[in-house]
């Protein structure tokens, strides 16, 4: 079993699908997502800059992916969340010097997603959308495996409640962090 840290070499690369094209100038709806930190948060709330990089799912050290390490290397974009979770963490004082919040926001739920948080350190809070209300709202792009829906990996860059540009599809992953800076 693969460490989740790691990268293999072969990776798949995303095809950019046109699943986010829509997505700029979209204003974010006026939905509460749990975070990791104990608040709720409305990303169409808040006022100035913020960084929501969403992500299919975190792995865990010692557990199978979902349809097993070789079928989750397979699909185009599904591996590689910690490490890009970990580049948004090493990148912080950036996007601090730029007056952007850090978001993280999968589909797993919130003690799920704690786990992540407190073993990678990470200083952002990361957001539930268990029930997908934001991914349907927003017609996220996403894919399935073993009957859960996941959001395809991608950045979105939001000021003042509007989506003003996207990271789709971010690739490699582990090189999330520094595609969003470019936009930023």
């Amino acid at each position: 079993m693969r460490d989740p840290t790691v990268l293999p070499d072969d990776l798949p690369a995303p095809d950019d699908d046109g699943a986010a094209d829509h997505l700029p100038g979209t204003r974010l709806p006026p939905l509460a997502l749990p975070a990791t930190d104990g608040t709720d948060v409305r990303l169409g709330q808040l006022p100035g800059l913020s960084v929501v990089f969403a992500y299919p799912r975190t792995g865990r050290p010692g557990e199978e992916p979902p349809g097993g390490e070789a079928g989750w290397n397979a699909i185009p974009g599904a591996r590689g969340c910690t490490p890009e979770a970990c580049s948004f963490r090493d990148e912080r004082a950036r996007f601090a010097e730029r007056g952007a919040r850090i978001f993280g926001l999968s589909t797993q739920d919130t003690d799920y997603q704690r786990e992540a948080v407190e073993r990678l350190h990470l200083p952002y809070p990361i957001l539930s959308d268990a029930d997908l209300a934001l991914t349907r709202a927003l017609e996220l792009p996403t894919f399935a495996v073993e009957g859960m829906t996941l959001i395809r990996r991608l950045t979105l860059i939001v000021r003042d409640g509007v989506i003003a540009d996207v990271v789709y599809p971010v690739f490699p992953p582990d090189r999330g962090a520094a595609l969003a800076l470019e936009r930023i």
